[in-house]
């Protein structure tokens, strides 16, 4: 089902756009992320509109989504015979669910530095010596 009410992005969701581009997600995925966030699946070209995203970042921003497993992705013939066929998407998984991966791998990566920035020290001692 195709949700193609119009969705705005308010202050809020540039402001979650800039929180999630902090957390280390592109521009174009964190915008499309939100574009999808409260929306059952909605066209590539909505996407566009909205966004203000062009065609190719839209398709772009959706590979690493898909590949996460954040992001399903359909296509569906036009009626009116050619061209290409038209590009849906749907967040996958709900939007809490994304923050908490996030999350995940913002604490395994700090965890990861924190255990560099450790054995740095000890090997600081034992140079020392």
């Amino acid at each position: 089902m195709t949700d193609d009410s119009p969705v705005v992005l308010t202050e809020k969701e540039y402001t979650v756009i800039d929180m999630l581009q902090t957390l280390g997600l592109p521009r174009t995925e964190a915008t499309a992320i939100v574009c999808l966030k409260d929306c059952s699946e909605l066209r590539s070209l909505h996407i566009e509109i909205v966004s203000g995203l062009r065609q190719p970042e839209v398709s772009v921003a959706m590979r690493p989504l898909k590949e996460r497993g954040w992001v399903d992705e359909r296509s569906e013939k036009k009626s009116k015979g050619k061209g290409r066929p038209v590009k849906y998407y749907q967040l996958i998984l709900p939007f809490p669910k994304i923050i908490g991966m996030l999350e995940d791998e913002f604490l395994k990566d700090n965890k990861e530095k924190m255990t560099a920035l450790r054995r740095l020290r000890e090997l600081e001692v034992v140079l020392q010596n």
